[in-house]
């Protein structure tokens, strides 16, 4: 399997690059992180394709192009130190930004996929990750401020609660819509902020309120 993984992820690497992907980091970390764990067995077959996978509870692994893409716009625009992801999901996207940035604050409304990713993690020796079992669009506000902001799950209207926890020049990195989604990066200068539209996406919708 180590073999045929190591091929196979260099392989999507290539095809991350034609699709426009140059931060040669991100790539690297792109290449060398075995995504076939953070897939069902059912799907480990399907782990290097360039698409987006069901990893039950209704949410999905995204794309790998999606994760290249926006941890490549927060590098770009001066994102370093802390930074907050919204759905660590399977934690995949989470094991690309440990190895990108300090330090990751991870909150996830779904404890039992909670609980694989802070196991797949581990098994990564990544450490530089808090976890935190709660409801995303409340942020982490003891946490506070980040760097950067991820968020992993579409929402109608930026919440105004993640815009409060940057610190000043930091970014937030979000897919805002419903039926039609925009890729969307709110940079802060001092109280006013900045957007950015920058591509058409599809995520699933970011849940406000029950935690499971």
């Amino acid at each position: 399997m180590l073999s045929s993984y190591k091929r196979s992820a260099h392989v999507l690497v290539q095809q991350l690059k034609t699709q426009g992907v140059q931060d040669e980091q991100v790539l690297k970390v792109m290449e060398s992180t075995p995504r076939h764990l953070f897939v069902d067995d059912v799907l480990k077959h399907k782990s290097y394709e360039n698409t987006a996978l069901p990893i039950g509870q209704g949410q999905t692994i995204s794309q790998p192009y999606i994760v290249a893409k926006m941890t490549e716009v927060l590098r770009q625009v001066g994102v370093a130190g802390k930074v907050l992801e919204i759905g660590t999901g399977s934690g995949y996207q989470t094991a690309i930004l440990a190895q990108l940035f300090d330090e990751v604050c991870s909150v996830e409304r779904i404890k039992a996929l909670q609980w694989q990713a802070k196991r797949r993690l581990h098994m990564l020796d990544l450490y530089n990750v808090a976890m935190k079992h709660g409801d995303g669009w409340q942020g982490w506000q003891s946490k506070a401020p980040f760097s950067g902001i991820i968020v992993t799950a579409a929402a109608k209207e930026v919440p105004k609660q993640l815009l409060a926890q940057l610190e000043d020049e930091g970014a937030l990195i979000v897919p805002l819509g419903e039926q039609e989604q925009q890729l969307t990066l709110f940079v802060r200068k001092g109280k006013q902020f900045v957007e950015h539209r920058l591509a058409p996406v599809r995520f699933v919708p970011l849940v406000a309120g029950d935690i499971i």
